[in-house]
């Protein structure tokens, strides 16, 4: 990912940006981050880049011609000043929407991102006018410059690009997930100027570490910040509803487990939920006049995302029809949840070569890079190539290999679930399948999740390795759907 900073100060930033986990990011290419000095563009020979408001005041303005070329320069640079489409600028204001962790993962999906530092009493409007995108405010306060605000947004938004932490899943399960403030966190050593590391982290068991961390999470959250606190609460009421029925409704109460859902709306046993990380819809319903209020609140909820196109998961048959009839939705795939229940991994002997004396003629199963994103995408077109592209950067795929050559896929979806397992044509029979399954299985075990799968209809194939992996399957049918929105 690149960001341009057009800024007075371009020292200042690369200062600012070149030590720890960016400055590593940066060396190792990762990150690029480039200072546009906005100076080098005025035409004044003093390098001036300001002047007096028009209608008086104090204070100066950053004229707009100088700012504008610095971003033009950047525009044309990365090929999109003369194809016409809009290269994501943000303007660092305090007049701005205020940034967040949902903001900054939004973000870190762009490719380029130019950051523009304002200073004195602003920046003349007919330039923000014709380059910005985004306002964006850091905090309800007034700095001396954007540049501070430029690196904050900067550090937050590069380090959710993958490979830039060393444990993936550190973006994912810390503070603000899943409207939790994070737990106390300890290191050595076990006892410091009398105060001692609580029991359970010393102990060894997981369970209880979560748990631990999870109460530890939910105190800290209520105290500090009760704004959070709420909204935990109601989803937490919503979990004590979608587990009435487990297994149908698994996905539902994952996407709440693992801090990716936000609630449109709940009314008893009728609630929907919004995806943060697939962008997809989730509704449950008891009755029909529910069920349509809840798409309603949805499509509310979509529209001022400004989407024309709605992926929504419908857990009833009465839903999917109304949704066909009321919304002109298309059913793209009819399924079943198959979950696995327990918390002790699956065997891997005989299935996995892994470690030295391991048997011959096993497949070695390691993280896909991009270099096989073609190959994937040729074995598996049930979703799109950028999609592939977006879960093998995320390091949610992974691949069977024997040596360097690839034999199957398998990865985790945006919203959580088991999915794009395929093995090539040459190489099954020979457990492949069980293999891949069996590594991501054991995968969302070790962060604390719940493993499942939704298997369409007639999948008799796929059906059978669950069954032999030991999942259990959802007596009612799930309903993948694609409505459009009518503007």
């Amino acid at each position: 990912m690149h960001f341009h900073i057009l800024t007075l100060f371009p020292e200042m930033v690369m200062h600012g940006l070149s030590e720890s986990v960016i400055g590593r990011a940066l060396e190792r290419g990762i990150l690029s981050v480039s200072a546009v000095d906005i100076r080098d563009f005025t035409l004044d020979k003093h390098r001036k880049t300001d002047d007096y408001p028009y209608g008086g005041g104090a204070g100066m303005v950053m004229q707009a011609q100088p700012v504008y070329d610095a971003w033009k320069s950047v525009a044309d640079r990365i090929g999109r000043g003369k194809s016409g489409a809009r290269v994501r600028t943000v303007y660092l204001t305090p007049q701005g929407r205020l940034f967040s962790q949902e903001l900054a993962k939004e973000l870190a999906k762009e490719q380029d991102l130019i950051l523009l530092c304002g200073h004195y009493e602003g920046v003349d409007e007919r330039v923000l006018e014709e380059i910005v995108t985004d306002y964006v405010s850091i905090g309800d306060y007034v700095l001396t410059g954007g540049e501070l605000p430029a690196m904050v947004l900067t550090d937050a938004v590069g380090r959710l690009v993958p490979g830039v932490l060393n444990n993936q899943m550190s973006a994912e399960t810390e503070t603000f997930h899943g409207y939790l403030l994070e737990y106390p966190q300890y290191s050595r050593p076990a006892e410091w100027n009398g105060r001692k590391v609580p029991a359970v982290l010393l102990s060894g068991d997981r369970k209880k570490v979560r748990e631990w961390r999870l109460g530890q999470s939910v105190e800290r959250t209520g105290a500090r910040r009760p704004d959070l606190y709420r909204q935990y609460q109601r989803l937490e009421a919503c979990l004590g509803v979608l587990r009435r029925e487990k297994l149908h409704h698994t996905d539902m109460t994952e996407l709440i487990a693992r801090g990716q859902a936000e609630l449109i709306c709940a009314d008893g046993a009728d609630i929907c939920l919004y995806d943060k990380n697939s962008g997809a819809y989730f509704h449950t319903a008891e009755s029909v006049p529910k069920g349509l209020a809840a798409l309603a609140a949805l499509c509310e909820h979509a529209g001022g995302r400004c989407v024309q196109e709605i992926l929504l998961a419908l857990h009833q048959d009465f839903m999917a029809e109304e949704a066909r009839r009321q919304y002109e939705a298309e059913v793209l795939m009819e399924c079943r949840q198959a979950v696995y229940t327990g918390n002790v991994k699956l065997p891997v002997s005989g299935l996995i070569r892994s470690g030295e004396g391991a048997e011959e003629g096993l497949p070695a199963i390691r993280p896909l890079g991009p270099e096989h994103l073609s190959c994937v995408a040729e074995h598996y077109d049930s979703v799109d190539r950028e999609y592939l592209d977006d879960q093998i950067r995320r390091e949610q795929m992974w691949g069977a290999f024997d040596g360097e050559e690839l034999l199957g896929v398998a990865g985790i979806h945006k919203e959580g679930s088991i999915g794009m397992l395929t093995v090539f044509p040459e190489h099954r029979g020979k457990r492949l399948g069980k293999a891949l399954e069996t590594f991501v299985v054991n995968g969302i075990l070790e962060c604390g999740f719940t493993p499942y799968c939704q298997i369409e209809e007639g999948n008799e194939i796929s059906m059978r390795l669950q069954k032999s992996l030991g999942l259990y399957f959802s007596g009612e049918k799930l309903y993948w759907m694609k409505l459009r929105l009518h503007r």
